[in-house]
């Protein structure tokens, strides 16, 4: 067995339940590699497992961020590893699963993060505050377009971040910053994919709201969730807030909001894909097939 199994790839593509039963086989444990499921609360809307679809095995950094606290990669990435040497101390297979794929390449490639500005940092909020995040989007496309094309325009929490790395470089590209694909551990990048995604991100948005989504996005809303600089800007969450005053009544268009969250999310999708096809070391797979386990199983040998 390798060092560590990474199981890779776009939303909903069933990398989840792919990955239990890889590690079922395997005498695994999951590292999760989704930017969203590290907030405890945020369940139903990142399509976080249940208990009872773990089947037993092992989950790793799921909840262990406030909503109130702004991502950092930098910190997942000590997090991230710290699990693996543990897992493997046990010797049991570490299995990173997800879609974030710069919380996937912190956590297994020889990356360094650049480090931080609270001056800047403080000017360009004010910037996003005053001209929004479109206005700063179109600005990180003139310095920086593959930066700009992995970003969503509305997330100004990432754009202002980029631009701040840039500054920081003395003017350097922010995705230059990023190293070759070289990887800290002995690991092998299963990537899943399908024809089917944008059919199956409606569907999925349509059980997320009849499993209850909006109670949940309601029942957050005491703790930050408007004001979160992170877990308040996530596909779903944010498009619901937009629904619901602070008491949590409706005020908005429900409807509306699915909409323009399964829009988004296909946006996503696409963004996920590039991202990821960048990366020579993944073998791909059609999540779509049945014998799917059976062709993972096999690429590990």
């Amino acid at each position: 067995m390798p060092d560590v199994v990474a199981v890779v790839g776009p939303t909903a593509t069933g990398k989840s339940d792919l990955a239990v039963a890889l590690a079922e086989r395997l005498g695994g444990e999951i590292v999760n590699a989704d930017s969203m499921q590290l907030y405890a609360g945020m369940d139903i809307g990142t399509a976080k497992l249940p208990l009872e679809a773990r089947r037993g095995v092992p989950h790793h950094l799921l909840d262990v961020w406030p909503i109130g606290k702004s991502a950092a990669v930098a910190e997942y990435q000590q997090l991230a590893r710290a699990a693996i040497a543990e897992i493997r101390m046990r010797r049991r297979v570490p299995i990173l699963v997800g879609g974030s794929g710069l919380y996937l390449r912190g956590a297994l490639d020889r990356l360094e993060f650049p480090g931080e500005s609270p001056d800047i940092r403080a000017r360009l909020y004010a910037e996003l505050e005053h001209a929004g995040a479109p206005a700063l989007h179109a600005r990180l496309a003139t310095l920086d377009a593959t930066a700009a094309a992995s970003i969503l325009p509305t997330n100004g929490r990432r754009i202002v971040r980029a631009l701040e790395v840039i500054e920081l470089t003395g003017g350097r590209p922010f995705i230059a910053t990023m190293p070759g694909f070289e990887s800290v551990y002995d690991c092998v990048h299963l990537g899943l994919d399908r024809d089917d995604l944008d059919e199956r991100v409606e569907q999925r948005a349509a059980r997320m709201m009849a499993a209850g989504f909006l109670d949940e996005v309601r029942g957050l809303l005491p703790n930050g969730l408007r004001d979160s600089p992170t877990a308040g800007k996530a596909l779903g969450y944010a498009q619901l807030l937009g629904c619901l005053d602070d008491g949590g009544r409706v005020v908005g268009d429900l409807d509306q909001a699915v909409a323009v969250t399964v829009r988004a999310t296909r946006r996503f999708v696409r963004r996920q894909r590039s991202w990821f096809r960048r990366d020579p070391r993944i073998r791909w797979f059609d999540a779509a097939t049945p014998d799917a386990l059976q062709r993972l199983l096999a690429a590990l040998g």
